[in-house]
Parts: C-alpha cells; structure tokens; sequence
C-alpha cells in the first residue's frame, strides 16, 4: 500500500471514513509511534510493546502506562 505525504499512514483506508477521522487517526498514530521520555533514565527511548504496556530500551524498565502515551 501507497504512503503518501498528505494522508501518511491513513491512506490505507482511502476515501472511507470521512477526512476528520483519518486525520484524527494520523495524530494518534503520531503520538503512538514516536519515542517517548523515559521517567527513569530521562531518554527518549520508550516505546509501545502492546497495548499500555511500554519498555525503555536503555534501561529495560517496563511500565504500564495509557494506551497511546506512556502517562
């Protein structure tokens, strides 16, 4: 599937769903699959295992958190 630069990772649902909701979902996306801080060793090196469950890969701390963001 086509990643293009005005929809990213939306334009896998094509015209369905309304603009809103795609756009809506490409920012939680975002948020989702950036690196976050991690509040043990300050680096942005935390990232999503499944769901509410994030690890640092620096230090190996493993917490439960939201679903999309870590707090």
């Amino acid at each position: 599937m086509a990643k293009t630069k005005k929809v990213g990772s939306a334009g896998r649902y094509g015209v369905r769903y309304g603009r809103k909701i795609r756009q809506r979902l490409l920012k939680v996306e975002a948020t989702l699959r950036r690196k976050h801080k991690c509040p043990n060793c300050q680096k942005s090196s935390m990232e999503r295992i499944s769901s509410g469950i994030w690890k640092c890969r620096k230090c190996g701390l493993k917490i439960a958190g939201k679903a999309y963001k870590p707090k």
